[in-house]
């Protein structure tokens, strides 16, 4: 047989300016270039409590159980569904977009009794909503998406948790897409269970994803805990309901992996630990504030000079996210023809879309490592150049100039 040997990786320097994964922050990639150490090294479980302890920072939460589910920000959010609920449980989940459906398809898998809040893409629920379908439905769980990079919407959750505690439902958020560039209030919120993954505003690469539960969330999960045989100890008990159905997403044992106890649950990634630990530490040194309002800073230059070239964005301005910005496809222009030539021409990435606005919007992101004056105007730059070869008319550096208006005012 032929053997072929590939030559080394060799990427090209590609700016990726769509709904993520963004590049991410050369420190978080020297971190990871750090050697392996064991996993019950010394040095390794006090990283470990170090992680914990930045991200109960970037989670605005005094939560004890905040660490890494092993995986993409998919497992965080499936090991927080598996984990929660129980076959036949009822879960509500509200659906706006992608990510909602998303939960369903996941709960499905669980055999969870789904009953739903569905929007059309591009609208965000009211707590009104929120609070008559808990009343209509009454769920044990509710689970809904705080920024869906499908519409590029942002979820408003003040309110939600103390809603749910005053119906007994327990309340899962997840944030992939704005931990770290908008705010999660969690404690604030008063939300059970939220998860997160690097790739997006943390400016991290995909396979970490962070998570944190209220001591109420880990009361039910540890109802459930059933250690495996191979590591059961004399003084091992187990929970008294239905044991969760995937080990690798039991977070029963994971989180007695992040504990004292130490239990041998799993091999943890090393190499995505220091990659974690380095993206929140980059977060907490810049702040959290001004991260914000970089982000914040970046989404009206990007809104601004979009409609300088005579572009529409989708959906409204009240609960737009600030780290992604939907805008429609103009009339007669092929949107896959631009996005090529933007990363052909230009090395820069913006993303497509989904569902019913698959071939009708873009979706341009500016977060994390990415969320910067000069990358945002060499990408309205790039996409002016392409759109008016294209055949769109506008007058020329119109959107450049705009997005640098928006930065100085």
């Amino acid at each position: 047989m032929t053997q072929t040997f590939f030559g080394q990786i060799n990427p090209p320097a590609r700016l990726l300016m769509g709904p993520g994964p963004v590049n991410a922050h050369p420190r978080v990639l020297r971190a990871m270039a750090a050697d392996m150490l064991g996993q019950f090294d010394p040095e390794m479980t006090d990283y470990m409590n170090q992680t914990m302890d930045l991200y109960r920072q970037v989670f605005m939460t005094n939560n004890r159980w905040t660490l890494l589910v092993d995986g993409t920000a998919r497992a965080g959010i499936e090991a927080a569904l598996v984990s929660l609920v129980e076959p036949g449980m009822k879960l509500l989940i509200v659906r706006a977009g992608r990510f909602g459906l998303l939960l369903s398809e996941i709960a499905q898998r669980i055999g969870a009794e789904i009953v739903t809040l569905d929007l059309p893409w591009g609208e965000v629920a009211s707590l009104e909503q929120i609070e008559d379908a808990i009343i209509t439905h009454r769920p044990h769980v509710l689970a809904c998406i705080h920024g869906d990079t499908s519409t590029t919407m942002a979820q408003p959750l003040d309110g939600v948790g103390a809603l749910c505690r005053k119906y007994d439902v327990l309340s899962y958020v997840d944030t992939t897409a704005t931990l770290g560039g908008m705010e999660v209030a969690t404690d604030r919120w008063g939300v059970d269970v939220v998860s997160s993954g690097l790739q997006k505003c943390m400016g991290g690469p995909p396979g970490s994803a962070p998570i944190t539960l209220s001591d109420r969330a880990a009361e039910h999960i540890f109802a459930r805990r059933h250690v495996e045989a191979g590591i059961r100890g004399s003084d091992t008990t187990d929970g008294t309901r239905v044991r969760i159905p995937s080990n690798y997403f039991d977070l029963a044992m994971v989180m007695d992996y992040w504990s004292e106890k130490r239990l041998n649950h799993h091999t943890e990634a090393t190499t995505m630990l220091y990659g974690a630990r380095e993206a929140a530490r980059v977060v907490l040194e810049e702040g959290l504030q001004a991260r914000f309002a970089r982000h914040a800073a970046a989404s009206r230059a990007v809104c601004a000079g979009l409609r300088a070239m005579g572009l529409e964005l989708f959906g409204g301005d009240a609960h737009r996210m600030t780290n992604v910005t939907g805008v429609y496809i103009p009339r007669g222009i092929d949107g896959e023809q631009v996005r090529r030539r933007m990363r052909e021409d230009f090395e820069i990435e913006i993303g497509s879309a989904f569902g019913p606005l698959q071939g009708k919007i873009w979706r341009i992101g500016a977060m994390g490592y990415n969320a910067e004056k000069h990358k945002v105007l060499l990408t309205m730059g790039a996409l002016e150049t392409v759109l008016r070869h294209e055949g769109h008319g506008f007058a020329a550096g119109a959107g450049v100039d705009a997005a640098l208006a928006a930065y100085n005012d």
